[in-house]
């Protein structure tokens, strides 16, 4: 026969400091209307959501740019490339110009060739390295030809930024 455990409570008696068996607290129902304190804002940015730059599909002649630039960073082995489009649809693509005598950046270096080919404006630019701003150098040489449209991209051609030069 085994013995009851004199600390239990006896059959029937009911522990206060315990909610009920089925876990709801007494009292009114909670309102199905109010908002869940626990939910998220759905009005507030997500913090881990990226760039929408990053997730909105790329024009294709933007992407062919994004390929450019890509590609003259890689053959000049440069720390940057850039690719612009102007007004007649025509790119021209060029890397970082680094000597003792001339300094460019890949976009200075790519408006140079643009403009050097009779180009007046540009539809776009776009820069591929690893920065994570455009510098105003770079900036400036796109706004003299009325850049609407400037995209920075990491050296895997992902876009990280489209801005206004």
């Amino acid at each position: 026969m085994s013995e009851a455990d004199p600390a239990a409570p006896a059959a029937g008696d009911a522990e206060p400091d315990r909610l009920p068996v089925s876990g709801a607290p007494p009292g009114p129902a909670p309102d199905p209307a109010a908002p869940d304190p626990a939910a998220p804002d759905p009005a507030a940015p997500d913090p881990a959501a990226p760039d929408p730059a990053a997730v909105d599909p790329l024009d294709p002649e933007d992407a062919k740019l994004i390929t450019l630039a890509r590609g003259a960073r890689a053959r000049a082995g440069a720390p940057e490339g850039a690719a612009v489009r102007d007004e007649d649809g025509r790119t021209y693509a060029a890397a970082t110009v680094a000597l003792p005598s001339l300094t460019l950046t890949a976009l200075q270096a790519t408006v140079a060739a643009a403009v050097a080919s009779g180009a007046q404006a540009l539809e776009a630019a776009v820069v591929v390295g690893r920065a994570t701003e455009i510098d105003p150098a770079s900036r400036a040489a796109a706004a003299d030809l009325g850049t609407p449209l400037l995209m920075l991209a990491g050296p895997d051609g992902i876009v990280a930024r489209r801005l206004a030069p």
